[in-house]
């Protein structure tokens, strides 16, 4: 589908650059030179602070939220850890997406920040932070055995408490999307807003087979703590009508499934009724951020939407 959602992976870019730099790699040697230089053009006639760097890479997926680089913060300065990664379990190939973070090192796009491979299966998608000891996650996909068959729930809290500095693990055991490939992604059900804020799907139809499922995983998200004893502010989303994709296979669309960058949101829309309630519910979420909505329906008939193509990196590490 890539002349469907290449005119979306151009207006996440551009939504991207009107606020910071963003690095895209694709394995087109030339069409990315291109999209490369085109982006930049248009960034500087329009005055942009951001600029697009573009690396030729060989890969499987456009998926660079689940097998892009974590990055975390050290005595040192900044470390890219490289999870190994093995497509959700062995669904699909996976070896050159599980090499791309060494080939973008070795292109120099880090700087001197190192990459540190960590001998761990873990997507990105898979974990939220708060930025403060807490890790959010689903057992659905943290403790499937395609992913570490040997590690039980205490030795992945051990591995995420060593690499990521977690020091506690929220685990929820409910919510799923119909035609998700991840094992429920907690980026596809319940985001941290703020330490004390979490953001969640929910479904309203009684008819629906989504409704039990996320019905018991807004109870539990009722259940958690902040770290200071105190419940957290909940605000569910909107549930989207559903979408099916050319097979008929009903498709995860969620709002959930949003990207954070400097001074905005850039929000998944798909075309469906409930995307103005959905901007209007991330504008009270987010007051001081503009929230940018970019139809994302393309994406999602790729069973993914725009968190999940995109992967953070902090400020100082692209080199520019």
């Amino acid at each position: 589908m890539l002349t469907d959602v290449e005119p979306v992976f151009m207006e996440i870019a551009k939504a991207i650059l009107r606020f910071e730099h963003v690095l895209i790699s694709c394995e087109f040697v030339t069409r990315v030179q291109e999209l490369g230089r085109e982006l930049n053009a248009w960034a500087e006639a329009n005055n942009l602070p951001g600029r697009a760097v573009t690396v030729p890479a060989p890969a499987d997926d456009t998926w660079a939220r689940d097998h892009g680089p974590i990055t975390i913060a050290t005595d040192e300065g900044f470390a890219l850890l490289d999870f190994r990664f093995n497509a959700w379990g062995n669904k699909f190939s996976w070896e050159k997406d599980n090499a791309l973070n060494t080939h973008l090192a070795g292109a120099g796009v880090f700087g001197r920040h190192p990459m540190q491979p960590v001998d761990l299966v873990l997507e990105g998608g898979s974990i939220e932070s708060d930025g403060q000891g807490t890790i959010l996650t689903t057992s659905e996909c943290l403790l499937t055995a395609t992913r570490n068959p040997s590690m039980d729930r205490k030795t992945i809290e051990q591995k995420l408490a060593e690499h990521l500095g977690a020091e506690r693990v929220l685990w929820l055991e409910h919510g799923y999307l119909a035609g998700d490939d991840t094992d429920s992604h907690i980026d596809t059900l319940a985001r941290f807003c703020a330490p004390d804020h979490i953001c969640y799907v929910t479904c309203p139809d009684e008819t629906d087979e989504h409704f039990d499922a996320l019905q018991a995983m807004a109870e539990e998200l009722q259940e958690f703590r902040c770290k200071d004893g105190q419940p957290y502010k909940l605000t569910a989303l909107p549930w989207p009508d559903a979408l099916y994709d050319e097979d008929g296979q009903r498709v995860p669309a969620t709002y959930a499934n949003f990207l954070i960058i400097n001074n905005a949101v850039l929000l998944p829309v798909y075309q469906v009724a409930q995307d103005e309630e959905a901007v209007r519910i991330m504008s009270e979420i987010f007051p001081d951020r503009e929230v940018v909505p970019i139809n994302c329906r393309p994406l999602i008939h790729q069973h993914g939407s725009l968190h999940c193509i995109t992967m953070q990196i902090p400020e100082g590490v692209l080199k520019v």
